[in-house]
Parts: structure tokens; sequence; C-alpha cells
């Protein structure tokens, strides 16, 4: 049987993106591949970035947008469901590949039924296996083909294992200014720009904000006893996300926290800022890229936390430290996330001139280590993999 890569007609891709970071990722791979691919035609799942680039989507992305190892329960049946699906439809038409962005739980196993039924796979963003479950490492000898990465480290560890990789950059190293514009973003906000600001991000996803509204929330009050004069802001991913973060806070008595909530506009949020809470995840490279300072909180269902914590592998959690092999920002993890801790640690971020000196270094050094063209060379190995070359 001929592939499709050798099918008269326009190259046909398949792709899935689960969450807000994995569209985006997806995005930028795809506007990589378009110009090389003349008509190719993107189907699958995901967000809006993905939609603009001319995905057709089988199913609104947030269905699938789901956050710890129990949540995930209740939905199972929905999701398999959802996999069966495209996978069928996949296995019929036989795109020249599949592409999955990040979101493991979901896509790798489609990955490899897939690659079982003879359809080349690529899975852009290795998971954490260097952090938490390794034996992930057999599926995805199994499952992929080629692996994309975003962060340096990884291609050894995936060459070793037997797997195809490639070191492709981050795409937000590209996409973020070596020298943000902190007087233009607050500008943009309105916010004067002799002000202090301080930026909250509880997260994208609903069960992120169920967890950290009410410790975020609190931290911001004490704050603000502490210096009436600071500004702070919180930028949310959508309406569901603003009412539920305010709901949670009015449920805790924190209704009237001097928190300003803006629509969006992250990426202006943190540059306006002169420190950041973040919870753990993609928003704290973000941050890291524009070289602020910040805390990181995380919180997960307690029974997802006891799994998770005894089958960690480094003693770093955020991205940030990760990359840096080192606290050069602090924690703050499940039950050690209080409100005063919080405060306290931004309050040291904000105070403490000398850190935030040797922060900006950091985080600039490790800017230039991300700096790829990502999406060339993803695009490149697509090409690869596929069997086109251009």
């Amino acid at each position: 049987m001929a592939s499709s890569a050798e099918q008269a007609g326009p190259t046909r891709l398949a792709l899935v993106a689960g969450e807000v970071s994995g569209d985006m990722l997806a995005a930028r791979l795809m506007a990589g591949l378009a110009p090389r691919l003349p008509g190719v035609r993107f189907s699958g799942i995901g967000g809006p970035r993905m939609l603009e680039q001319g995905l057709v989507s089988d199913v609104p992305m947030d269905t699938l947008t789901v956050r710890g190892l129990f949540e995930v329960i209740p939905r199972y049946r929905e999701l398999k469901g959802i996999q069966n699906t495209l996978r069928e439809r996949l296995l019929q038409e036989r795109p020249a590949a599949f592409i999955g962005a990040d979101y493991p739980g979901f896509n790798l196993g489609l990955e490899e039924q897939l690659r079982a039924g003879g359809i080349p796979t690529l899975h852009f963003v290795g998971p954490q296996i260097w952090a938490w479950r390794g034996g992930r490492i057999k599926k995805i000898q199994r499952a992929v083909s080629h692996m994309l990465l975003i962060f340096p480290f990884e291609e050894e560890i995936y060459r070793k294992a037997g797997v195809p990789a490639t070191y492709i950059g981050h795409p937000l190293a590209e996409q973020i200014p070596l020298v943000p514009d902190v007087a233009g973003a607050r500008r943009q906000l309105g916010i004067p720009e002799n002000a202090r600001v301080v930026t909250v991000m509880p997260g994208s996803r609903m069960a992120e904000i169920k967890y950290l509204a009410e410790p975020y929330a609190g931290a911001v009050k004490l704050l603000a006893a502490r210096d009436p004069a600071i500004h702070f802001i919180a930028p949310m991913a959508g309406e569901r996300q603003k009412a539920y973060f305010m709901e949670l806070a009015a449920k805790a008595g924190l209704a009237n926290v001097p928190l300003k909530l803006i629509d969006a506009q992250s990426h202006a949020c943190i540059a306006a800022a002169d420190a950041v809470l973040a919870a753990s995840g993609t928003a704290t490279l973000e941050v890291a890229l524009f070289k602020k300072p910040m805390v990181i909180a995380y919180k997960v269902m307690r029974a997802s936390w006891e799994i998770m914590r005894h089958m960690g592998y480094l003693p770093w959690i955020g991205l940030p430290n990760i990359l840096a092999r080192d606290f050069v920002v602090p924690e703050f993890l499940q039950h050690a996330a209080t409100p005063q801790a919080l405060a306290d640690a931004l309050w040291t971020q904000l105070e403490d001139q000398n850190n935030r000196t040797r922060l900006a270094q950091r985080f600039l050094e490790m800017h230039h280590s991300l700096l790829r063209d990502s999406a060339g060379l993803s695009a490149q190995a697509v090409l690869e993999v596929i069997g086109k070359r251009t």
C-alpha cells in the first residue's frame, strides 16, 4: 500500500493539542510547515492559534483539558471515546503523519495505535521522564517515530533510549524579546510607569484555579496590607476562569482583594511586573524569559499529590529551576503554598535588589540557550519523517 506521502494531492497532517501551551507550540510548527508544503491540510484537535493556522478541529480543545491523576477519572470514558473516534478516522484517512503536541496521557496512547497501523508519529514536547514517570520511555519507544524537544538536555536522553529526536528550541524564546518593554506594557495596561507591580497568574485551567485562587488572593491581601501602593494584576484566560476565580475568592472571604483581573494579555502583565506569583507550568518559563523575579506555587487534589511526590526524580518542579538545576526561585508545593508563605516570598523578590540582578542575568543566559528557529527546525523534522525534502 502506498503511503499518504506518496499519494497524489495535498499533504494531510493530523495534530492534537489539549492545552493552551500545546496549542501555541503546534501553531508555531504549522506556520513553519505551510510554506514548505503548499496546500497542506491540517486536521485533529486544537485551540484558537491552531485554528488560525488552518486546523479543522474535531472537537473544541477545551473538551480535552484536565489536570491531575485523579481528576481525569470521572471523564475517562468521554476522553477515551474522543480518542477512539479520532483513531478510527485517521486510520481510515491515513494522513502523512500524526503530530501530538504535548498532552501525553492522550496523545501517546493515540500515537502508539496509529504507528502500529503504519502512520508515522511525532511528539512535540518530551514528557518529563527526567522529572517523574521514567517508565514512560518504553511507551514512547513504541509510540513515537520522532521526538521534537524544546529543552537542550533532553536530546541525549531520548537518543540513548533509541528514540530519534531533534532539539528545536523553545518557541517562547523567539516570541519574547530579550529585553522586555516594561514601560510599554504598563502604558498598554493603564498602570503608572513608576508603580510597583505584582502580577498574579493562577493558571488557565479550572483545576489550577480551584486550588490556587484562595492562597493567591490571601497573599495579595497580605501584601496590600504591607504596602498599599502595590498594583496587583492578574491575566485571565477567559470569562469562565475569571468568574471562577472571583467566586472562589469570595467564598474564602476575600471578595475585596485589590486585584485587577485583566482579559488575556498575559505577556503584557508579565512584562509590566516587578515580581510574579505563578502556577507551575509553562507560565514560569514565560516569566523567566521576561527576566522577572517570581514565586512558584503548585497544588492539586490530595490523592494526586501523594502519588506524584513519590514518583518525582528531581528536587524542582518549576521550569526555571529545572533548567538552572538549582532553586533560583522559590517553590511552594501543596500545603506549603499558604497565603503567608507566598506573601513573604514575594516581598523578598520585590525588596532584594541583588537577587533581582542575579536573576535577570541567569534568565538572560537561559533565554539564549532556548533561542532557535523552532518553526523551521520542527518543520524540517516533520518533512524528513514523511519523506519530503525542500
